[in-house]
């Protein structure tokens, strides 16, 4: 909104000019979004605490949560979304529909969240509404971004996969496309929900893979960078940039209050968007498989989930202690702050390789 406000007076005041870098407006982004979630973060939490918005403490899960999280605010989702579309209405360009894409996935992912959270709250326990309820509706808001896609972005590139490590590996997956695109977007959307299980530990991940995407975003929709990555060109999603930045910023500023011990957390209205918004990024920028290695702790965390209910359907028996795999170690003695740490870590690692694949083709 500022952004396309101050260029529209570029021409009589070209200092304006220094706005039309991508770089200095995803920069920004970073930045208000980041200084926004400060800004407000306290009066959140003593709102939040003072009405009793506080996250129901699952009853089978490590004996610890029971006593050290009880009591803590949820719902701090609507925080990161605060500061995220703080920096996209500020500094994106409205006028790109990769913008409102992302904006719609975001939102609507983030108010099913924020439902949830609600139930959870009212009914002063951990099952929310239900797995079939939830998963329904996110594969309906899936179908409606997929109609904006198709009517409002085009690109002749939409319905292809591409392969990293490969030049020229390029599979056109047609009208498999649409249960592939509802897979991506639902999927990460779970998977990081299901991460969001102890202090921060969801949170750097989801900064890294924004990290990685704001990078290959910004290469992909510039023709020289492209063609010498070998990587597909795309004309407008560097725009996308902006709003990776815009998510960079908002969970570092939600980090600064979710670090452990948590004063905070995101719930699932933090979790759910920002799992849909980075697996539309992936979509969209044409990295999807890239998306499964950068965010590959997310990954494990959801086969993690997978496994454990397979087996015990099948046989009657539990592979891990508990599920998703970060309560398996906690199970196993693992302190909270080691879990978290070393899952960081993984991440970080998995961050550099999914980066290493643009070059290594």
């Amino acid at each position: 909104m500022l952004y396309n406000l101050l260029t529209n007076y570029s021409d009589t005041y070209t200092f304006l000019n220094f706005f039309n870098f991508l770089t200095v407006r995803t920069g920004l982004a970073v930045i208000t979004a980041m200084v926004v979630v400060f800004l407000i973060g306290d009066k959140f939490i003593k709102f939040f605490s003072t009405n009793k918005i506080t996250n129901p403490i699952r009853s089978d899960g490590p004996e610890g949560h029971l006593i050290k999280k009880i009591g803590t605010p949820t719902m701090g989702g609507v925080l990161i979304l605060i500061g995220l579309f703080s920096g996209v209405f500020l500094w994106g360009d409205l006028s790109n529909p990769y913008n409102w894409l992302l904006i719609f996935i975001t939102l609507s992912f983030g108010i099913l969240g924020a439902f949830d959270d609600y139930k959870k709250i009212k009914n002063n326990n951990s099952k929310g509404i239900s797995s079939k309820f939830k998963l329904i509706i996110q594969i309906i808001l899936g179908l409606i971004s997929l109609v904006i896609l198709y009517n409002f972005i085009d690109s002749d590139l939409t319905t292809n996969l591409y392969f990293p490590f490969f030049k020229n590996l390029v599979i056109n997956l047609g009208w498999f496309f649409i249960p592939f695109y509802l897979f991506v977007i639902v999927g990460s959307s779970n998977a990081v929900n299901l991460t969001d299980g102890l202090d921060g530990l969801a949170t750097v991940p989801v900064i890294l893979v924004a990290g990685c995407f704001a990078f290959i975003s910004y290469v992909s929709g510039n023709i020289i960078f492209a063609e010498y990555l070998l990587i597909p060109y795309i004309e407008g999603v560097g725009e996308v940039a902006v709003f990776c930045g815009s998510i960079i910023g908002a969970s570092i500023g939600f980090l600064w209050f979710n670090a452990p011990p948590a004063k905070i957390f995101m719930g699932d209205t933090g979790s759910l968007a920002l799992g849909g918004s980075l697996g539309a990024v992936g979509v969209v920028t044409k990295h999807e498989i890239v998306l499964a290695i950068t965010g590959g702790l997310f990954v494990l965390e959801a086969v993690s989930v997978i496994v454990q209910v397979i087996s015990y359907k099948l046989t009657g028996k539990r592979i891990f202690m508990m599920a998703p795999i970060h309560h398996h170690f906690e199970k196993k003695g693992w302190a909270e702050s080691t879990v978290v740490i070393r899952f960081w870590i993984i991440s970080l690692i998995l961050a550099m390789i999914g980066l290493a694949t643009l070059k290594l083709r």
